[in-house]
Parts: structure tokens; sequence; C-alpha cells
């Protein structure tokens, strides 16, 4: 998988400006090492994105978990289905139709006249192979091989998939999150090598665009005009190329999209909403709070090894302490939403049990905090203004951030004041991120941030990532906060076996809300956002809130566009004589 600190960059960048004024618009144009350097790009042909990449493009292999160059994933390589994070179902798409024929088998129909960009047809032998691949030690999805038993090609457009365990919500997963490759080429290398391959020379893959160039800083997409999706799925992509551009800072990606050298940014960019405001160009999302799309859930993890935070009363009453509201306003201007107390994305609302909420919720209310602590012992017996243990232990709890990353800094500071204010003694700490990653990995903290809850087609990750079980001496993905509940990861992996909508599921999606509510093995705060930003000069139509336009999400981030994103590019128009 991508490196926590990468995917933290994708989501919320390190700030290394506070804010921008609207004045940056009416500057002379800079001239950087990041402008469009065109003439071989016709500019009304050319898409340019930013806010994926951090560094220079170096692997265009789709099997490496992570560390591909923005649209690896999405516009050269393919899954077989899309998840449309606005109805929560999948989309076929290599796959043209699948089922459950048995209990534990499922089998799948792979469309005819798919072709790889070098003219060899793609035929349900590379979806085995695909698959296969993931016996090789090292591979991503290497734990699918837990439950499933075998995979066969009946014949050249027909895969049969038998498990051991059919857990049909992860399943579902990996259909919309793995991307197909082609046999006749990847065979050729070694199992050693097919984790780290960089696939640097003319990669084919059966996707939208191809791989044109790319130097230091950009990576250059150009349209596959013999796409199979041309005509099976009646889809044109527009621009001509796509060209995602590396930026050093900011502020450089702020200048950028207000100077139109950037048509779609997935920067953060504070004081963004002013730009918007004043700037008929430049559009979010939404047109006024929350601006942003929700993109993952920043939670409050306490390390429930240590006391008092192995009291799930402590916790409830840290949550009460929070003021959600001023690190939304305060910190972030607006532009994301205060999360719901289940931590569940929008995405999930209709699964969202009302009647739980209400008897086991919380909300930013010191008064309450207080009286929490009061009924579970926790009392000021030295009058310095801070409760104690029960027992009488002095309470002195640290919440480390990564040092640089201002928004989740400043965010730190209100958390630690509404901690205070209801009694409860919290320093700040803001140690390297490289530090800060070792001592959550160890579990070496009392408190931290983490959002690594990303969007994904099923709430199964978002429990996984909260109870699953064992706990290691490492833990580098999930349940940072080392918390033990072996009824809530039985649940878990029950969710696990079920599809969306799926009879039982509801029920266990309720059953699972309760826990985190009672227990809060971590505390919900805020959803940071699907930053995206547009400029409408050069490209219009662009995905929005408005009635008229799309509704996808307008991100280049893996993964997102198997969400939906690929369809913003053959929506988008071009503005006459851009």
């Amino acid at each position: 998988m991508m490196s926590p600190a990468r995917k933290r960059m994708r989501y919320a960048a390190p700030l290394l400006v506070v804010a921008l004024t609207a004045t940056v618009g009416c500057a002379e144009p800079e001239t950087t090492s990041n402008e469009p350097a065109a003439p071989e790009f016709p500019r009304a042909e050319t898409l340019y994105t930013g806010g994926s990449q951090w560094g220079p493009p170096t692997s265009w292999n789709p099997l490496s978990g992570g560390d591909d160059a923005t649209g690896v994933r999405g516009l050269l390589y393919e899954p077989l289905y899309l998840f449309d994070p606005w109805t929560a179902e999948l989309e076929p798409w290599l796959a043209e139709q699948s089922d459950w024929v048995e209990d534990d088998v499922y089998e799948l129909t792979l469309r005819q006249g798919i072709e790889w960009s070098d003219g060899t047809p793609m035929t349900a032998d590379d979806v085995v192979f695909t698959v296969e691949l993931g016996r090789i030690d090292g591979m991503p999805y290497a734990d699918v091989f837990d439950w499933l038993d075998e995979v066969v090609a009946l014949d050249d457009h027909t895969v049969r998939f038998t498990f051991s365990d059919p857990r049909r919500g992860e399943w579902d997963n990996f259909l919309t999150s793995h991307h197909i490759v082609p046999e006749h080429l990847w065979s050729r290398l070694s199992e050693e090598d097919v984790p780290t391959h960089t696939n640097h020379d003319n990669p084919v893959g059966s996707g939208a665009y191809l791989y044109h160039s790319h130097t230091e800083d950009r990576m250059v997409w150009e349209r596959n005009d013999d796409w199979w999706g041309t005509e099976a799925l009646d889809l044109e992509m527009r621009p001509r190329y796509v060209i995602d551009v590396v930026n050093a800072s900011n502020e450089i990606a702020f200048r950028q999209i207000v100077q139109n050298q950037l048509d779609l940014s997935n920067f953060f960019l504070p004081g963004i909403e002013q730009t918007v405001a004043e700037q008929e160009a430049v559009a979010t999302f939404y047109p006024e709070e929350p601006y942003m799309l929700s993109a993952n859930t920043a939670y409050l993890v306490p390390n429930t090894t240590r006391a008092p935070l192995d009291d799930p009363e402590f916790r409830r009453a840290l949550a009460f302490s929070i003021d959600v509201s001023a690190i939304v306003e305060q910190v972030y201007g607006g532009i994301v939403r205060a999360a719901d107390p289940t931590g569940l994305l929008p995405t999930w609302d209709d699964y969202v049990d009302d009647a739980v909420v209400a008897e086991f919720g919380f909300e930013y209310d010191p008064s309450e905090a207080e009286e929490i602590l009061a009924a579970a012992g926790y009392s000021d017996t030295t009058g310095d203004g801070y409760v104690e243990t029960p027992d009488g232990s002095q309470i002195e709890l640290s919440l480390i951030v990564p040092d640089g990353w201002s928004d989740w800094n400043e965010a730190a500071f209100v958390i630690a004041d509404g901690a205070r204010e209801a009694g409860i003694s919290l320093a700040v700490d803001f140690p390297a991120n490289s530090t800060l990653n070792d001592r959550r990995n160890a579990g070496e903290f009392d408190l931290i941030i983490d959002n690594r809850t990303p969007l994904t087609n099923t709430p199964w990750s978002t429990y996984r990532f909260l109870f699953n079980m064992p706990i290691r001496d490492s833990q580098p993905e999930f349940n940072a906060g080392r918390y033990e509940n072996p009824e809530a990861w039985q649940l878990t992996q029950g969710l696990a076996r079920m599809s969306v909508g799926d009879p039982g599921f509801q029920e266990t999606m309720s059953a699972l809300q309760e826990i985190t509510l009672r227990e809060l093995p971590a505390i919900p705060m805020w959803y940071n956002g699907a930053w995206s930003q547009v400029n409408h000069s050069t490209w219009t139509n662009w995905p929005s809130d408005d009635d008229d336009t799309p509704n996808h999400y307008p991100v280049t981030w893996g993964g997102y566009w198997d969400m939906g994103a690929i369809y913003m590019l053959a929506e988008l128009e071009p503005v006459t004589g851009g």
C-alpha cells in the first residue's frame, strides 16, 4: 500500500502557506518550472491537473500498491467494475456481467471486443493471470487467497471464482480496486520483479489514455482513439492530452489554478473560498460551504492500552469536549464538514441508524464532558483545574500531530483547549511525520489524528480500520488505537461477507454503529474534503452540485478514476477559442 505519509499528502497536503488572498489572481504571471511548456500540446486540447503526484513519476505499475504515476490506475489500466459513490452500487466496466451462481462460486463475463493498446485481444486468461499474481509475496492483494480458493477461465470471456470463504463485500472491493494487466507481457517477468517492475518501456493497457511522455515535473497522457469504451460505452474522451503536474507547494498550485495554468487542482488550498466568491472562472463542487465533497473521516484515536484512555467513559467525555465546529469554521474556513458521530462518510447516510445515534451519539458540550468524568470517578483532588483518575493518579496526556501539517496542527490546539476546559490535561506535540508514523505503528502515543479511511465501495473498510484484530507488535494500517473487541471484529468480518444491501447488512451496520458509539475506539471529528478547484477558462461543464452539470467526483487521486471521475473526461466541454 502507499505509505501513510503519501496518502496524507493526497488528502490534506502539508500547508506551506496559511492563506492567499484573491489579489494573487491579479498578479503578473510568473515563470516557474511547472508552467505548461506547450507548443506540443495545444491548450484547447489539453487538460492540466495537479494534486495527486508529489514527486517525479517513476512507476507505471498498477500492481505496486500506490507508487504509480497519476492515471496509471484508471486512465491506462482498468478495473472490472467501477463504484458509484452516489448510489453505492457497482457498475460494469471491463466486466459485462457477473453473479454468484452458488454460495461459494462467482462467475464473471468479460466484455467482448476489448483490446490491449498493442492490438492484442483481452481475454479471460488476462483476468485469471492478474488475480493469480496475488499469490506472490509482496503483492498488495496477497490476502485475497486467504478466502479465494481457485480462479479458472471457462472460455475466452468467462471466469469462475471458487471461494473457501465467500466474502462478498470484500470481493466487491477487489473488483473495483484492482486493475487487469496483459498476461502476454507481464508473464515474462519473474515473481520477484512483478511487485517492483516500473513498467516504463511503453506500458500497454486497455484504458482510454496511452503513455505519451513524462519529465521530472509532469506525467503526460494521450487519448487512445482506439479505446474499446468509445463504442461499447458510447464515451468519447474530450481532452486529447491529460498532463498531471508535480508541484512543490500549495502556493504554486494556488497561483496556477487562478491563472489557468491548472484546469483541475486537487491540492488542499486554504483560502480558496474567498477566491471562489471573487473570481468567476474558479469554482469548487459546492458554491458555498462545505465547498468540497467528503473524502475521508478524520478521527481522534486514543491508545486504548494506556490509562485512562482504556476507559470508554473517559473517551466519551473527551468526545463531548471537542469543538468540531471551531475546527470546521476557524481552521478550515468552512471547506470541510463535521463528521457524523458514527464516522461513516455521506455515501452511507442511508445506512446510519438514527435511533442508535440518538441514544449513544455525542456533540460538543463541555458541561456534559465534566458530568461524565465526575460520574465515572474522575475528580480534581489537587485543585490544579485538572481531574485525576479514580485512584488519584495524575493525568497528563499528549496529542501528537506531524510537524508542518498546519491544518492538523491548528486543529490539535482546538482539541487540547476543549479537553482542558473539561478538566483534562492535554498537551500537543508536533514530531516529524516519520517519527510519528513509527510511534503510531508501535503504539507509543496517547492520542493521534488519523484519517486513513478513504471512500471505498463498502463500509467494511471503515470498521476494519477501527476493529482489526489480532493486535500485533506493529499496527501499520488498521486499529492504531489497539482496541480489542472480539464481538466488533466478528461483526466486521460478517460485513465483509455481505454486499451492500444484502439481507442482514443493515442489522450488522446498526450493531457496529452501536459498539462504535458506546465504546468510541476512535472519535470522529470532521470529513477531510475531496479537495477540488477548477478553472472554467479552457474547459467547462465541470462536475458540481448544479443540476445542469455532471456530479462525478472531480478528483485524480488513486482510486477516484474508478469511482466515476473517468466520466468527467468524457463530459468536459472545451471553451470556444480556449
